[in-house]
């Protein structure tokens, strides 16, 4: 197969003149963020860094970090790098604690993250003959609009969807004859499982391909999505603060995510220290943006733990990889003092042969965590027999208790009695928060 690329140029540039282009952005957004957003000049001042200290790449480290706390401390407008007769959307994150945070798009912003969308579409073999679903939610989400954006600048023509109502959009993409899905994994397993019981076997669903991000899923939710609706299933990465999906993007490789690097600065560090790390070190991702206007983060913290990598890719592209993030330094669970992360779980129930359909429900009782995992049964499964029920949630007991370190109490539920997410899937329910 041909290898296609949006723009070509950019994504297959020598990796010498990627990091001398960087320096370049950098310099200059740097001269912009202190010139025009006094809460990150302040930071600047308390480090003692001047604009004309940064001279490249090489000087990031010397830069303060932002944390979402300073988002929130900044909220509405403490971050804001343009006027607000410049801005021409805002976006905001799904955030359920505190003051939400909002990020701001000059037009310019806008154009450069559809390019962004526009890369992974292509590089998931879109083209202006496909037809892309999107399936993300629309609204201050950044999902919908993002690849609604990129969709267009590929010419694919774009089903605006949005989520939800499983039974219309099985409908259009069965009458349009939808190429490419894009959605939360969650929602493209749960279209899976519709499509398998109206009688849809994989080959007689149009799809090619599924662009799937917004949350957590493992290679082997992977191989369940493409199986039961007969695609490839490609990753994507972004974050609301950075400008949403399209930071990064799988290539048919799918062994990490290419970042856009002309746009964005990648870094890892350790979590505790903020000492950066070199490459192939397992650690938080950081983020620069080297040429958003409005919301212009500098060395910004996203909390997810992963790995980058240089090595050369069968796909032509140059942009550096990121691993799949494995967890959240932020929303890890510690269980009775052990680091448990909700992909971990994941990838056992799919070993052990469940859907990923579950919830962990953790609490705290005479200042002992509980630590509960209610997992949904497959119809051939399915059992009402209390021995049939008790040995399987034992077995089930054992492979988490090897994968954990520790004995989560299992609890198997009949199919379909867990809610189903059109959005992002409610995977934690953590109790002992009630009581701090």
């Amino acid at each position: 197969m041909e290898k296609r690329y949006f723009q070509k140029e950019i994504e297959t540039m020598p990796v010498e003149e990627i990091k001398k282009l960087q320096s370049e952005k950098l310099v200059k957004q740097v001269k912009h963020v202190y010139e025009n957003v006094p809460y990150y000049r302040n930071l600047m001042d308390e480090k003692g860094v001047k604009p004309e200290d940064i001279k490249g790449i090489e000087d990031l480290h010397k830069l303060p970090f932002l944390t979402k706390s300073d988002l929130r401390d900044a909220y509405p407008y403490g971050l804001l790098g343009k006027p607000l007769s410049d801005c021409v959307r805002i976006h905001s994150t799904s955030g359920t604690t505190g003051k939400r945070v909002v990020a701001f798009y000059t037009q310019h912003d806008i154009d450069l993250w559809d390019d962004c969308c526009a890369r992974a579409i292509v590089a998931a073999d879109g083209s202006k003959d496909d037809v892309c679903q999107v399936a993300y939610g629309y609204g201050l989400f950044t999902g919908g609009f993002g690849l609604n954006g990129g969709s267009q600048k590929v010419g694919c023509l774009t089903l605006p969807m949005s989520s939800g109502n499983t039974e219309r959009q099985v409908q259009f993409m069965m009458d349009l004859n939808a190429t490419i899905l894009c959605c939360t994994p969650s929602y493209a397993a749960y279209i899976g499982e519709y499509l398998k019981e109206q009688g849809y076997t994989p080959d007689r669903i149009p799809l090619k391909a599924g662009i799937f991000g917004a949350e957590p899923w493992t290679e082997e939710m992977r191989r369940g999505i493409e199986a039961t609706l007969g695609i490839k299933a490609y990753d994507i990465y972004g974050l609301t603060e950075s400008t949403g999906p399209g930071v990064a993007f799988e290539c048919e490789e799918q062994t990490g995510m290419h970042i856009n690097e002309d746009h964005f600065l990648a870094e890892i560090i350790d979590p505790d220290t903020g000492e950066v790390l070199p490459e192939g070190s397992k650690g938080e991702l950081v983020f620069t943006s080297l040429d958003k206007e409005a919301f212009p983060l500098l060395r910004y913290r996203t909390r997810d733990i992963c790995v980058l990598s240089r090595k050369e890719c069968s796909c032509g592209r140059t942009f550096i990889k990121m691993a799949k993030p494995m967890g959240r330094s932020d929303d890890m669970m510690i269980i009775r003092g052990v680091n448990v992360f909700p992909s971990q779980i994941e990838t056992v129930l799919l070993k052990e042969g469940y859907q990923p359909n579950y919830q962990i429900v953790v609490d705290r009782k005479n200042n002992n965590d509980t630590f509960d995992i209610n997992v949904e049964m497959n119809p051939e499964q399915f059992t009402d027999t209390v021995s049939g029920v008790t040995a399987m949630e034992k077995a089930l007991a054992g492979a988490m208790k090897t994968m954990l370190g520790i004995n989560p109490a299992i609890h198997l539920v009949p199919p379909k009695s867990i809610t189903r997410s059109e959005g992002k899937a409610v995977r934690v329910i953590d109790k002992r928060k009630l009581h701090d």
